[in-house]
């Protein structure tokens, strides 16, 4: 099953972010057969990031979860709340990005 996963970030954080990002795509390498996709999400293009979205393919909600938890921006208190939605494709071709 596919998931959407939209963090928000704590507002003022953006030092988290910065001293814990190579941590984060390290992570994310690792975990790339279920996080199919990842990137910060921002009001406008040269503004700092306010999220993240995933798409994640999991069991379920739950796997979700435990997953995201171990995540270092998560670990590290950089998450103020997220947002987990199970994801239908509107068309089967893979997206090419």
């Amino acid at each position: 099953m596919l998931f959407s996963v939209r963090f928000y970030d704590k507002p003022g954080q953006l030092e988290v972010r910065k001293a814990f990002m190579a941590a984060h795509l390290d992570w994310l390498r690792e975990h790339q057969q279920t996080v199919l996709a990842a990137g910060s999400l921002k009001a406008a293009p040269e503004e700092v990031p306010v999220g993240g979205l995933w798409i994640v393919r999991a069991a379920d909600q739950a796997e979700v979860e435990v997953l995201l938890q171990s995540d270092p921006f998560w670990m590290q208190g950089l998450r103020e709340r997220v947002e987990i939605h199970s994801w239908h494709r509107a068309f089967d071709e893979p997206v090419l990005i």
